[in-house]
């Protein structure tokens, strides 16, 4: 019975029943409308695995929410709830395009500079809300959600400006190709290159279809080092000891404050870390007029949530429901389509 109720608590549990509980409340849905739901989830996994770029596409889409969802999780750890990794991915892609805009370095110097200065950004906006709430007291849960618009309506001033706003579009100038963290993007379009990739079809569709990136490389190794820091440093010790109980660790000559104030830096520059990625590894390079969040920080808020805020379980956690999130709009398409034919 203890090992039934300790495999039941763990993150990969959750994760698990959470998409079963999906998939039959889907069905139920499917047969309730007439439909077989067998020949419906049989077309919607073949639309996300049948090819390789699709496969790709899902581990693109699926590296922002796992950054965000590391910011997320690691705060929780701090007993911080960062509903504010919105505000702080918005603030640093604006930062990473202006700096990636304005300056054109070699690649060596130039993507080192993009990225620092989207974490930064991100980490400075997260530290806000860090030291308002070591300061003054004020919970995070408010300063976070007026700093998420304030980076709104700046990233859109920032849009508009005469300065970055390109021309007969509502998005700035894109950032200079030496920003970019795609995967041989000059190679991949060359003659040689290109000659190279049509032997392999998988290899072709993957490189020249998609904007595959090292962003899912840099997300791995973003929760490994979280993971580290928490669970194998005297500081992570300090960390979780806050997040657990805030009394007892001051007792015990732990700087609360402190700790708080830096742990809502790091989960800023996760935050930033993700937006740095999507504006250099994928197309268009640029930010845009923003009429609503993106909830790229909302939706790593979920996923944190689910994995048990893990560090580990994010990663498997966000390539689950971004598979599911394909799968859905492929769904709805389905649907869609079943219906107009009922209809004629």
């Amino acid at each position: 019975m203890q090992r039934t109720v300790r495999i039941l608590k763990k993150p990969i549990t959750s994760t698990i029943l959470a998409i079963v509980c999906g998939f039959l409340v889907a069905s139920v849905v499917l047969v309730v409308a007439g439909y077989n739901p067998a020949e419906a989830f049989g077309a919607l996994f073949h639309g996300i695995f049948s090819k390789p770029k699709y496969i790709s596409n899902v581990i693109i889409k699926a590296t922002p929410i796992t950054l965000t969802a590391l910011s997320v999780a690691f705060a929780y750890k701090v007993g911080m709830f960062n509903i504010g990794a919105e505000g702080q991915y918005i603030v640093a892609a604006v930062a990473s395009t202006i700096v990636g805009y304005l300056f054109n370095l070699p690649a060596i110097l130039q993507v080192p500079l993009v990225v620092m200065t989207g974490m930064v950004a991100g980490a400075l906006y997260g530290g806000i809300v860090g030291f308002l709430k070591a300061k003054f007291g004020i919970h995070e849960v408010l300063t976070s959600i007026m700093l998420n618009w304030i980076a709104l309506y700046l990233s859109n001033f920032v849009v508009q400006s005469d300065a970055f706003h390109q021309p007969n579009t509502t998005a700035t100038y894109p950032v200079n190709p030496s920003s970019y963290t795609m995967l041989l993007p000059e190679w991949k379009t060359s003659d040689e290159g290109i000659a190279f990739l049509k032997q392999y079809d998988w290899l072709s569709e993957v490189m020249l279809k998609t904007d595959i990136n090292f962003g899912f490389l840099v997300a791995i190794v973003a929760a490994v080092v979280i993971w580290f820091l928490l669970y194998r440093s005297t500081k992570g010790f300090e960390f979780r000891a806050v997040g657990a109980n805030r009394d007892a660790a001051e007792f015990a000559g732990i700087n609360v404050n402190r700790n708080i104030t830096q742990a809502m830096l790091i989960a800023g520059a996760l935050s930033g870390l993700a937006a740095v990625m999507m504006i250099t590894g994928t197309n268009p390079h640029r930010i845009s007029t923003l009429a609503a969040f993106e909830n790229n920080g909302f939706n790593g808020l979920s996923v944190a949530f689910i994995a048990g805020s893990s560090p580990v379980g994010c990663i498997l956690q966000v390539y689950c429901l971004a598979a599911c999130s394909m799968a859905a709009n492929l769904s709805r398409r389905i649907l869609a389509l079943l219906r107009k034919l009922s209809i004629l």
